[in-house]
C-alpha cells in the first residue's frame, strides 16, 4: 500500500446521534420537527440522519393537524423510494404510524411512466393520504394535471440538489417556482448537499427566502456516532493505466465501494467489463458465483474468500438478483454478507451499506455534489468500524499528451471537491467583529488559557459543533438575507469559489506563474461571485458574506496543518482541528480581516499536491495555466478600482503601479484597466 497524503478529521464519538426522545426522534428530527409548522421548510442535513423519516414525522402533523390534504413524497430514483415505505413510527414512540398502501407506492410498482401519471391522479381523486413516486412522475404529473391539482397538498422532495433555478433547463425548478408563486402547497425540502455540480442554483433568490431552514451539520452527525472517529479524504495520482496503480491503494480487508470511470472518461479504457475483470485478477483468484446472491467469489493468496457485488454487469436478471442481495434487510446487520462493490453509476445517493470503510473513485467527477454523495456512502456508524476514507485516484496530467489541458482540468476539478468536503466535515463557524466590551459566551470553551480580554478569541462548543471566533474589522451583515446566508450558507458560497477555474488556477500555480495576489483571490474572485450570486444584496451585506466565507475557509486550511502534524497520538488527534484553529488565532499577533485576505486559500492543497505528484508534472501545470494568462478583465477592473477607492480613502493617495507591495501594485493595474474600459465604453453608464 502506497502512503497517501489525506486529509483526516477527527470526531469524538459522544454516541448523541443514535439517542431517541420519547417520539422515536433523533436529534435532527427533533430539530425538524420543531419547525413542522412552516409551509415551506428545506431540511439539510448529511447522510444517514434520518431525512426520510424526520419527513415522515413532519408530514403527520401535517396531515392530522395543519389541514393537509394529502401528502406526496418524490425521490430522483425508484430504489430511494424504499427508505418511504410504511414505518410503524408507534411502535418507538409516536401518535401515528406512516402507511403507504401497495398502490401508491410508485417506485415499487411495474408499469410505463405514462401509467404511473394515471395512477398519481387516481390519488388525487382518492381520500388516501401518501404516495412515493420519482421525481420524473412528479414532473409528468404536474404537466398533466396543473399546478392547482397539487392545492392544500404537501410536496416533499427528496435529493434537493436535483432541482434548479435554470427554468429553461429543469423542469422540476420551473414548476416549483410557479408553484410557490402560487402559495397554496406545502413544501419539505431535503438534502445532504445544497449545492449541484454546475453551480447553478437550486433555487431563485425570491423563492429560497420563502423556506425556513433546518440545518443538521455533518459535524454534528459523525461527532454523535458510536463507533466511527476518523474520516479521510485523499487523492492518489498515477501514470499510465489506473489498474496497474489499483493494487497501490485498494485494501481488499476494508471493506470497499468501487467506482469505475465512465464509459466517456479519459480514464476509461472502453471496456467497463474487462475493467471489471481486472479488478477481480488484482483481488485474487475467481472461483465461480454464489447461486443465492449472485456475488463473485474471489479466493485470496492466503485463502480467504472474497464476496464481490458486481453493479456493472448489464444483463437484467443478474443484475437484479445482486441488487435485492444488497437490499435484503436481513443482511442489513452481516458484516461478512459483502467484502467488495464494484459500480459505475450506481452505489451513490441513497445507498446505504453501513460496513463500507473506503470509497475508492477512478477518475476525476465533475460535480461536486456527486462527490459529496460517494463520500456519503462510507460515512454511516456501524460496530467497530472506526476509520472510513473516501480516495480519488487521479491520472498525472502527462504533458506529451494532447489532452493535457483537459487533465489539468480534471485535476483542479479534484482538488476542488476534496477541499469542499473539509469545509463540509468541520464544525460551524460563527465569526463576530471584536468588540472592547466583548465577553466570553456561554457554553464555549476558550481552550487552556480561557477568554483573553486584550485579543482576538476562539471559542468552541462541543454540544453544537460550532465556533466562535472573533475577528477585527469583520462587518455585521444587516438585512435579515444577508444574515441567514452568513449563519447557514458559507459552504454554498465556498462551494461557489471552489467552482470558478480562474480562482483555482490562480490559487494552487499562481506562485509558479508569477501572478499570484491572494487578495486576486480572496478579495477580487470571492467578492465577484458573491455579487453574481446575490445580486439583490446591497453591498455592505456581501462584503460582510465575502469576509465570513473567506474566513471560514481560510481557517479550515490553517487548521490542517496541525492536523498533518498531529501525529499518531490519538488524544490531540481527536481535537487536532480545534486545536489547530485555536492555535492560529492565537499565533497571530492580531486577527483582523486584512490578514485573513492575504492567505491563499489553496496553500495547504498546493503542498499536499507536491507530495502526491512529481516536480515535472507539476511545471508541466504551471507551463499549461501560465499559457493561457489573460489581461485583467472588465468585471475584475471594475473591482479593482472600487478597492483602489477605498485604498486612497484609508491611506490618502492612490495606489501606486511602482509599490513594493503587490496587492497595491494590483490595485494599481486595476484602476488603469478600469479607465482604458471606461474610455472604450465597455460599461453602462
Amino acid at each position: 500500500m502506497t502512503d497517501i497524503p489525506y486529509i483526516s478529521v477527527n470526531y469524538p464519538a459522544t454516541g448523541a446521534t443514535h439517542r431517541v426522545n420519547e417520539l422515536g426522534m433523533r436529534p435532527m428530527q427533533e430539530r425538524a420537527f420543531e419547525k413542522r409548522g412552516e409551509q415551506y421548510l428545506l431540511i439539510k442535513s448529511p447522510p444517514a440522519s434520518g431525512k426520510s423519516r424526520a419527513l415522515m414525522f413532519i408530514a403527520l402533523d401535517k396531515l392530522h393537524n395543519q389541514g393537509v390534504k394529502q401528502a406526496i413524497i418524490a425521490v430522483p430514483e425508484r430504489s430511494i423510494g424504499a427508505s418511504f415505505r410504511s414505518t410503524p413510527l408507534t411502535k418507538w414512540g409516536f401518535w401515528a404510524d406512516w402507511e403507504v398502501k401497495p398502490e401508491w407506492n410508485l417506485c415499487e410498482a411495474r408499469g410505463t411512466e405514462g401509467s404511473k401519471v394515471k395512477a398519481l391522479g387516481q390519488f388525487l381523486e382518492s381520500g388516501d393520504t401518501a404516495l412515493v413516486c420519482t421525481h420524473a412522475t412528479l414532473r409528468f404529473a404536474i404537466d398533466e394535471f396543473g399546478i392547482e391539482a397539487f392545492d392544500g397538498r404537501l410536496l416533499g422532495i427528496d435529493e434537493f440538489h436535483h432541482v434548479s433555478a435554470d427554468v429553461d433547463a429543469n423542469v422540476l425548478g420551473r414548476q416549483l417556482h410557479e408553484i410557490i408563486e402560487r402559495d397554496r402547497t406545502h413544501i419539505v425540502a431535503m438534502t445532504g448537499s445544497y449545492f449541484r455540480g454546475d453551480a447553478v442554483p437550486i433555487l431563485r433568490p425570491e423563492d429560497e427566502l420563502r423556506f425556513e431552514t433546518v440545518t443538521f451539520t455533518y459535524y454534528e452527525q459523525l461527532a454523535g456516532y458510536k463507533w466511527l472517529k476518523r474520516l479521510d479524504i485523499g487523492y492518489y495520482f498515477y501514470d499510465g493505466a489506473w489498474l496497474d496503480s489499483l493494487s497501490e491503494v485498494l485494501d481488499p480487508d476494508e471493506k470497499t465501494i468501487i467506482h469505475i470511470p465512465s464509459v466517456n472518461a479519459r480514464e476509461s479504457t472502453k471496456n467497463k467489463y474487462a475493467e471489471v475483470d481486472g479488478i477481480i485478477g488484482i483481488l485474487g483468484e475467481w472461483t465461480g458465483t454464489d447461486e443465492q446472491t449472485g456475488f463473485h467469489l474471489i479466493k485470496r493468496p492466503d485463502g480467504r474468500v472474497l464476496k464481490v457485488a458486481d453493479l456493472v454487469e448489464d444483463d437484467p436478471a443478474t443484475r437484479a438478483k445482486v441488487v435485492a442481495a444488497l437490499r435484503d434487510p436481513a443482511q442489513e446487520d452481516n458484516r461478512d454478507h459483502v467484502d467488495i462493490i464494484i459500480a459505475l453509476g450506481m452505489a451513490k445517493e441513497g445507498f446505504d451499506w453501513i460496513w463500507c470503510e473506503h470509497a475508492l473513485t477512478i477518475g476525476y467527477r465533475s460535480s461536486l455534489t456527486e462527490v459529496v454523495q460517494i463520500i456519503g456512502r462510507t460515512t454511516r456508524d456501524a460496530p467497530g468500524k472506526e476509520r472510513a476514507r473516501f480516495t480519488n485516484m487521479i491520472a498525472e496530467p502527462d504533458a506529451s499528451q494532447e489532452a493535457v489541458t483537459e487533465a489539468v482540468n480534471d485535476t483542479l476539478k479534484a482538488i476542488a471537491a476534496s477541499l469542499l468536503m473539509e469545509q463540509v466535515l468541520v464544525p460551524r463557524f460563527n465569526f463576530v467583529p471584536k468588540r472592547k466590551d466583548a465577553g466570553p459566551q456561554p457554553g464555549f470553551d476558550y481552550g487552556p488559557e480561557g477568554y483573553r480580554e486584550d485579543a482576538c478569541n476562539a471559542g468552541f462548543s462541543e454540544e453544537r459543533g460550532e465556533f466562535l471566533i472573533e475577528i477585527k474589522g469583520l462587518k455585521e451583515p444587516k438585512s435579515e438575507e444577508a444574515q441567514r446566508i452568513c449563519r447557514e450558507d458559507l459552504n454554498e458560497v465556498v462551494a461557489a469559489f471552489l467552482q470558478d477555474r480562474r480562482a483555482l488556477e490562480l490559487g494552487l500555480f499562481g506562485e509558479e506563474t508569477g501572478a499570484m495576489i491572494p487578495q486576486d483571490l480572496t478579495q477580487v474572485r470571492m467578492g465577484k461571485i458573491i455579487r453574481d450570486k446575490y445580486p439583490e444584496l446591497d453591498e455592505e451585506d456581501r462584503e460582510a458574506i465575502r469576509q465570513r466565507a473567506v474566513a471560514a475557509l481560510n481557517l479550515v486550511q490553517k487548521a490542517k496543518e496541525a492536523l498533518l502534524s498531529g501525529g499518531g497520538e490519538e488524544t490531540k488527534a481527536n481535537t487536532a482541528f480545534v486545536d489547530g484553529v485555536r492555535q492560529f488565532v492565537t499565533d497571530v499577533r492580531e486577527l483582523d480581516i486584512d490578514l485573513i485576505d492575504s492567505i491563499n486559500p489553496f496553500g495547504e492543497a498546493y503542498a499536499i499536491l507536491s507530495k502526491a505528484m512529481t516536480e515535472e508534472r507539476l511545471k508541466a501545470i504551471a507551463n499549461i495555466i501560465a499559457a493561457k494568462k489573460t489581461r485583467i478583465p472588465p468585471d475584475e477592473a471594475l473591482d479593482l478600482a472600487k478597492r483602489a477607492v477605498q485604498f486612497k480613502k484609508q491611506y490618502g493617495r492612490t495606489p501606486s503601479l511602482n509599490a513594493t507591495d503587490p496587492w497595491e501594485r494590483r490595485l494599481a493595474e486595476g484602476a488603469a484597466a478600469f479607465v482604458r474600459y471606461k474610455d472604450e465604453g465597455r460599461y453602462d453608464e
